[in-house]
């Protein structure tokens, strides 16, 4: 059964930075990760996705600002988030796909498995 665990998420000042962890448990063949976010009362929007052979597509409006990074080895992507703004408040989650293939790394309805979510609250 596919698993996944995410955490980092808090309360932090504007300007302020995060750093999000997510573990993929119990992986069955390749796969690619993305992480996203939903704000009460708002749509569930993609934030940053990274295939196997290390593509990489973010959303504009965290472009600059995110960085995601994977550790293969231990099937571990991580959300460096910096320069946090107030709107960047919401339910983060991170996501899996079983798939060769990755195209459209940050289109949330291409994804099969969903961690819990972790809460990150930007205060002004």
């Amino acid at each position: 059964q596919v698993q996944l665990v995410e955490s980092g998420g808090g309360s932090v000042q504007a300007g302020g930075s995060l750093k999000l962890t997510c573990v993929l448990k119990y992986k069955y063949g390749p796969y690619c990760m993305g992480w996203f976010r939903q704000d009460s009362g708002k749509e569930r929007e993609g934030v940053a996705g990274i295939a196997g052979d290390g593509t990489i597509e973010y959303a504009e409006s965290v472009e600059g600002r995110f960085t995601i990074t994977q550790d293969r080895s231990k099937n571990t992507i991580y959300l460096e988030m910096n320069s946090l703004e107030p709107e960047d408040t919401a339910m983060y989650y991170c996501a899996a796909r079983i798939s060769s293939t990755c195209a459209y790394l940050v289109r949330w309805r291409l994804y099969e498995y969903w961690g819990q979510g972790t809460q990150v609250t930007v205060s002004s």
